[in-house]
């Protein structure tokens, strides 16, 4: 009878929680983050990350400001001077595909980096308020989104995270007049092409 009771009272919360938090019980991914070529975007993967430029003449791409990565500011030039990136989800997951609006970590693949050690995760320098190399995992978070004025695009954005209580707002990462990236300059709107080497 006691067992009989206990089935009875769960599944009415079971139900009451189904019907009060339908998200929580019927919870959906996120739509995956897409590539040029309309593949799901991979944790871990490498990408080369493109811009248009202002007059929509020329791609852009996302580099380093020195061929030592490690410890160098993140800048936008051409699509020659690119660099691979990966991003790895900054909460684990077992679902290898980056979606949107998830907290990510942005590093530059440069094997030379991991091995002295020295991180190539991007962070936000606090001097200068730039995008930079030298970031610590789960402090220095990024999102990608949907471009609202042109779905083909994407925007990053950081997310500050300030330990241990504060979940900050993020504001979307631009460029800024010496082609530094930057938080605050405006979204800078981008495409993840996939690194063929």
């Amino acid at each position: 009878m006691k067992i009989t009771k206990f089935l009875g009272l769960s599944f009415i919360l079971f139900a009451f929680a189904a019907t009060s938090f339908p998200e929580a019980v019927h919870a959906k991914d996120a739509a995956a983050v897409l590539d040029v070529f309309g593949n799901e975007v991979q944790a871990g993967a490498r990408y080369i990350i493109v811009a248009p430029s202002d007059d929509n003449t020329t791609t852009l791409a996302v580099t380093a400001t020195s061929k030592i990565i490690c410890n160098s500011d993140v800048i936008l030039s051409t699509l020659n001077e690119s660099l691979p990136i990966t991003f790895s989800p900054a909460i684990k997951s077992n679902d290898g595909v980056i979606r949107e609006g998830s907290y990510l970590n942005v590093n530059f693949d440069a094997p030379s980096c991991r091995m002295g050690g020295v991180t190539t995760m991007w962070m936000i320098e606090s001097e200068g308020l730039i995008v930079t190399t030298g970031g610590v995992d789960r402090l220095n978070r990024f999102k990608i989104t949907k471009y609202e004025g042109d779905n083909s695009f994407y925007q990053l954005s950081f997310c500050p995270m300030s330990e241990p209580f504060c979940d900050c707002s993020c504001v979307p990462v631009g460029v800024n007049s010496d082609k530094h990236l930057s938080p605050n300059v405006g979204p800078l709107l981008v495409m993840f092409e996939p690194d063929a080497y």
